[in-house]
């Protein structure tokens, strides 16, 4: 039997409604949908989320859809052994800030794959101290180290960890020329790893995520885990598309407070920094066109239909649907702007 999709149209009409026409096509891939993804863990939310998304592309494409953890090198080798489009990958910006650390087995994902739409937003992102920590704001963190303090800070280096640090780094070379270097990178390795480094004081501030540690900051502040955010990375406009109630105890309206432009970091004198970690596909370069646009027409129909931003936002992701040509553009800038950041604190 034929699997069929329903192939959207759209049209805007004068008064900016969108109409839709609907069309059977033959489905350019057959069989079942590996999708791999660049974490081993069946519990973080690169797992989860695209655990989400093939749900649902296995109802629409009417095919087996199987998320695989098996972790960025060998999704990446998966991927480059099937240009039949029955294997493809979702990650985040680890895929390409992998590349820019120098990460052993990331290449330029611009160059050697194809990129795919993007999908989502974790807005998470976020740096944390003590809750006994002199350092109450980001602004006391960056004062400190102009101040000549030598302040430590807990990542897992070469990507969507250590780009934040990268950031906050860049940021006091431009205000503080020379005091950037008071500013000190503490390699760790998972989250819980650097909770452990806070908790034995072994480092001054964490990365982590609101999900990860939202529940540490509603400890008391004599409780040895006890912590504060000082700082997430995440657009304003993200955050402010969470559900009201936020993530555990703490509000969208609290979560705002560590928020540009609650909390800046300059990135050139001028502009913010601001960094969402998103979710996109990647594709094996020599992938056929009509695959990628069977793709795109399927995830754009899901997206339409607007039950997946539901289930989205009930697990603390932002729906963020962008179709092949507009993904790939936009996190090829994205790419260009952080690898300047990276290169002016190398």
């Amino acid at each position: 039997m034929k699997k069929t999709i329903l192939a959207l149209s759209v049209a805007i009409a004068g008064t900016g409604a969108f109409n839709t026409a609907m069309a059977e096509e033959e489905a350019p891939i057959d069989g079942n949908l590996r999708i791999v993804i660049g974490s081993t863990s069946t519990g973080g939310d690169t797992y989860q989320n695209s655990e989400i998304v093939a749900q649902q592309l296995s109802d629409k494409l009417d095919m087996n859809v199987k998320v695989d953890a098996v972790g960025a090198t060998e999704a990446f080798k998966a991927l480059e052994r099937s240009p039949d489009g029955n294997t493809m990958m979702i990650f985040h910006d680890m895929a390409y800030l992998g590349h820019l650390y120098g990460v052993r087995g990331y290449e330029n994902v611009f160059e050697e794959f194809n990129v795919g739409p993007s999908i989502a937003i974790n807005p998470g992102n976020a740096y944390l101290v003590a809750k006994d920590s002199p350092y109450e704001t980001l602004d006391d963190i960056k004062e400190a180290v102009a101040d000549g303090e030598r302040v430590r800070v807990s990542i897992q280096p070469g990507g969507v960890s250590e780009i934040g640090f990268s950031a906050l780094k860049n940021a006091i070379r431009i205000e503080h020329p020379g005091a950037e270097e008071n500013l000190v990178a503490v390699n760790s390795g998972s989250q819980s790893d650097k909770n452990q480094q806070m908790f034995d004081g072994l480092a001054d501030v964490i990365n982590g995520s609101v999900q990860a540690n939202e529940q540490f900051t509603r400890l008391p502040e004599d409780d040895q885990k006890a912590m504060r955010f000082v700082w997430l990375t995440a657009r304003q406009d993200t955050i402010e598309q969470t559900l009201e109630e936020g993530m555990g105890e703490t509000t969208r309206e609290e979560l705002l407070e560590f928020t540009e432009p609650n909390v800046t970091v300059t990135q050139d004198g001028e502009k913010n920094f601001t960094f969402d970690k998103e979710f996109f596909f990647i594709y094996n370069e020599d992938m056929d066109q009509e695959i990628v646009d069977y793709m795109d027409e399927a995830l754009a129909e899901i997206y339409d239909e607007g039950e997946i931003q539901k289930t989205q936002k009930q697990s603390f992701f932002i729906p963020n649907f962008k179709p092949s040509d507009e993904s790939e553009e936009y996190l090829q800038e994205k790419m260009n702007e952080y690898e300047e950041i990276i290169n002016s604190i190398d």
